[in-house]
């Protein structure tokens, strides 16, 4: 038989073999996997779409475990919002679909948006001037540190910016020390949204869709015409998975956009893209900072291999694979892009994905 590997699971199509691979059936033969990882000292990676994992080619001694469930359940509300909780394994795109056709809106805006309902709350996902966090009620978890199940609130999971508790310990120890990577001490089981009963979108934030739909930011429109346009948008910049589009072979935008001091956002130039980040801080674009330190679409270190690693020919802030890229190309290109946007700006990148066997 055939062993699985990470360049199958992941939508970069990089990474090595892992030793064991689990398609959990079920809430308890989900817990039952970290159950047995954390007894037996082994890594775990939980993995949704594999949207957002850059892998080694190297072997990953460990267990792997994808939540095979993908079940969606409505509570009646009576007010015009209702409770609705989808399983960590629910295609998220999917799920965004459902809602529409239930006559739900709030999350029209995040559409196209690859990976799982498990995956969402831990980086708090967003696009298009929205967030989960917008819409998200709670997560039942499994606490691995803890060995029981939680629902934790939204409020407790401390949801800013592509981060959450969850993410967080990823990286960093808990009071005893313990790391918890490649996945946290708390597992998603299912996510639960409070939606609002309406065929009108949240507001459009997003002045580029705002534009699209022929309206002012901070009108609504009809929630499956936001849907639809910002398909279009996505697809255009090559953020809609597409086998057959090496600009989708990805895990997306790579950096996350610098969150960073005032005196840092004076430096930069006068028509560099800046947002209150609130605490005295300021956002800037690291699409703009890529694309202004000479880093063009489709661009690849010098000697890449054509089936190798490169920016997406449609957005600079996505590195791709272009059909056979190995890890280390991708790191290498990774690597030389934030070393440029460095020497240029003095601010230093910070990738989005979930690494495996590689560290920066």
């Amino acid at each position: 038989m055939a062993m699985t590997t990470l360049k199958e699971l992941t939508t970069f199509h990089v990474g090595g073999p892992v030793a064991t691979y689990i398609l959990a059936d079920s809430r308890s033969d989900l817990i039952a996997a970290f159950d047995s990882a954390d007894k037996g000292e082994f890594p775990i990676l939980m993995i949704g779409g594999g949207s957002n994992t850059l892998a080694s080619d190297a072997p990953f001694e460990g267990i792997v475990v994808k939540d095979g469930r993908q079940q969606i359940t409505r509570y009646e509300s009576s007010d015009d919002t209702v409770l609705v909780t989808a399983t960590a394994g629910t295609v998220w795109d999917e799920f965004v679909q459902w809602t529409l056709a239930e006559g739900l809106s709030g999350i029209e805006a995040l559409s196209g948006i690859p990976g799982t309902v498990g995956a969402a709350p831990v980086q708090n996902v967003g696009a298009y001037g929205h967030e989960i966090s917008d819409t998200l009620a709670y997560v039942d978890v499994w606490d691995r540190g803890e060995q029981c199940e939680k629902r934790l609130n939204a409020s407790e999971l401390d949801l800013v910016y592509r981060e959450s508790i969850i993410k967080r310990s990823v990286r960093e120890g808990d009071a005893q020390g313990r790391i918890w990577g490649p996945t946290g001490r708390w597992v998603v089981l299912e996510a639960t949204f409070r939606l609002t009963i309406s065929d009108q979108s949240a507001p459009v934030l997003y002045r580029e869709l705002a534009n699209r739909l022929s309206i002012e930011q901070g009108q609504s429109a009809n929630a499956q015409r936001v849907r639809d346009t910002v398909l279009e948008l996505r697809t255009s910049k090559g953020m809609v998975l597409d086998p057959n589009d090496h600009d989708s072979w990805s895990a997306g935008s790579f950096f996350t956009n610098p969150i960073v001091d005032a005196e840092t956002v004076a430096t930069l130039p006068p028509e560099a893209p800046r947002f209150d980040a609130g605490n005295g801080m300021m956002k800037t674009s690291a699409a703009w900072l890529i694309d202004h330190a000479g880093f063009t679409k489709g661009w690849a270190v010098d000697g890449a291999r054509e089936n190798g690693a490169s920016l997406s020919t449609k957005h600079v802030l996505a590195l791709t694979n272009r059909g056979d890229a190995t890890s280390d190309e991708v790191v290498e290109l990774a690597l030389a892009v934030r070393a440029g946007v460095q020497e240029k700006f003095g601010i230093t990148l910070v990738p989005e994905p979930v690494t495996v066997g590689i560290s920066w």
